[in-house]
């Protein structure tokens, strides 16, 4: 073996043993808050996948779309007939596009108390909040209803919320943030959203 690859096979070695004594250090179990946020391409695809994921061991799942939830979707569109899957859909779908921010108010408060009932269900193991970070930062719902509701959730419940803009105080309550960033988007280049692909 050459020096190289002695030097290789140390380091490697090296970051075993450390991922080993992550893994063994990690005993604490209970569900956990997730927040996919940032300028970039993903995020509800990411929460989806995991969807994906819960529901392939049977674990009860509910989704609440808070904006894109009238478009077509097709994971939804393909895992909507699991049994262990429940959707809630804003009645308005895009905000920006209605300009009434009345109606927008009363779908947001209607959706949100389907999510709030999921948070409270100990059935229901993981929870995604699709978009919340609008109805945040648009004054549709405040954040001491959320931060509640996610603070009072079963202990075993595991909750992602998805959206640009994550509130300061979700992101101080959450296990986990991943930051989409945008390096480069194919919408800006004139590439229209492809069926399969971006939805």
């Amino acid at each position: 073996m050459s020096e190289r690859d002695e030097r290789h096979r140390k380091a490697m070695q090296t970051l075993k043993s450390r991922v080993d004594e992550k893994v063994a250090a990690a005993d604490e179990r209970r569900g956990q808050l997730l927040v996919f946020t940032g300028n970039g391409k993903g995020k509800t695809t990411a929460a989806w996948g995991t969807v994906t994921r819960a529901l392939g061991y049977g674990y009860r799942v509910g989704v609440v779309q808070f904006i894109k939830g009238q478009w077509e979707c097709g994971e939804r569109n393909r895992l909507e007939d699991d049994r262990h899957l429940e959707v809630a859909i804003m009645a308005t779908g895009f905000t920006w596009e209605t300009q009434n921010r009345e109606s927008d108010t009363q779908a947001c408060r209607e959706v949100w108390a389907e999510a709030a009932r999921m948070l409270a269900d100990p059935e229901v193991y993981l929870v995604v909040l699709d978009e919340i970070t609008y109805m945040l930062k648009f004054g549709y719902l405040d954040i001491a209803t959320v931060r509640q509701a996610l603070e009072n959730r079963p202990v075993e419940q595991t909750v992602i919320v998805t959206g640009r803009n994550a509130h300061r105080e979700l992101q101080a309550m959450a296990d986990t943030i991943t930051e989409m960033t945008e390096v480069r988007h194919a919408f800006n280049a004139g590439l229209e959203a492809r069926r399969g692909i971006d939805y």
